[in-house]
């Protein structure tokens, strides 16, 4: 299987040209919901470009490459407002198989569809292996490859490891 590694300039990067794209496309919309852990970064740098309150839906299915477990969801959005915005922003890191961006748009529609006028997605990567496509992303990979991405090292270390690096830096 291809791999492709990101760098945090490169994360950054490709989160600011989503940014443009959603900017570009001229929708005007009230509300982000970002999925996680994938797509906190990126909703909480949308949400300070677009100055719109930011919700957290909290879902979870990788194991690992080539791994997938059960798709389970938070019971409730994390948000400071009263209500949730009619034109929602969805976004993530990735649509991989496009599964968890179908059902937390099913998600979205079935919890709070009496406020929601409108949902549109974005992510950073597309894979063309994925069933939905999302409304916006920066790129589009034909191939399906692995991503390693900047934060998968916290994925394998613990406090005490990360001290012990840190500590050898000086």
């Amino acid at each position: 299987m291809h791999e492709i590694s990101i760098t945090w300039a490169d994360y950054h990067r490709k989160i600011e040209e989503l940014a443009v794209k959603v900017y570009e496309s001229g929708w005007e919309f009230n509300q982000i919901v970002c999925i996680a852990k994938g797509g906190l970064r990126i909703g909480d740098t949308l949400a300070r470009l677009f100055d719109l309150p930011l919700a957290i839906l909290a879902a979870s299915s990788y194991s690992g490459p080539g791994k997938r477990g059960q798709l389970i969801f938070s019971r409730d959005l994390a948000m400071t407002t009263a209500n949730l915005g009619s034109h929602v922003l969805l976004v993530d890191d990735l649509v991989d198989s496009g599964m968890t961006l179908k059902r937390s748009v099913h998600w979205l529609k079935h919890h709070y569809g009496f406020y929601i006028e409108e949902i549109r997605t974005g992510v950073l990567w597309y894979k063309a292996a994925s069933i939905y496509q999302p409304d916006y992303y920066v790129d589009y990979l034909p191939d399906n490859p692995w991503i390693h991405q900047p934060f998968e090292p916290y994925e394998q270390m613990t406090p005490k490891q990360l001290m012990e690096s840190l500590r050898s830096l000086g």
